[in-house]
């Protein structure tokens, strides 16, 4: 798992930026809402979470098309582009982060076996970075290892601010 230290950091710049963050979780439960929300005075730069972990909600509350679905797959590049623009819309946040894959043991096929995770990060200004990865272990290993992979993603974006 990511540790604290990478999380104060994170914190820490959206902070000193006066950005906010917002996360929209299918596979990986609000883990990484908890991870964010673990450390002390994150109220200020976390607007909120959404776990959309069935398709409808997914429709519902961030507006993935459910044709998209239909077509890509829920976990795909596209849904987890329409999860990050209905999360940053809902929670008026600068950065969002979108989590869907495949945790397993079951569901996985051949195309997405278990350990599939599309992992997007997004800003409000123009920035996305959607990214498909291929996790090994237990369902609980691919869901941390999700969650890394997230806040690593964010951490070096912010990193790279001027």
């Amino acid at each position: 798992m990511v540790e604290n230290q990478k999380v104060i950091e994170i914190e820490n710049i959206l902070r000193k930026k006066n950005y906010t963050i917002t996360c929209a979780e299918s596979c990986t439960g609000g883990l990484i809402a908890s991870k964010i929300t673990e450390i002390s005075g994150s109220s200020d730069i976390f607007r909120g979470s959404i776990v959309t972990y069935c398709n409808e909600i997914k429709e519902q509350e961030l507006g993935v098309s459910k044709d998209t679905m239909i077509k890509y797959g829920v976990v795909s590049i596209e849904v987890v582009s329409q999860m990050l623009d209905g999360v940053l819309k809902k929670f008026d946040a600068t950065y969002a982060i979108a989590v869907s894959g495949v945790a397993g043991p079951k569901g996985g096929t051949k195309e997405k076996p278990v350990g599939t995770v599309v992992i997007g990060i997004k800003n409000c200004f123009g920035f996305c970075q959607i990214e498909k990865f291929q996790f090994n272990g237990n369902r609980k290993t691919v869901q941390e290892s999700a969650v890394d992979r997230a806040l690593t993603m964010i951490f070096e974006k912010l990193q790279n601010l001027d």
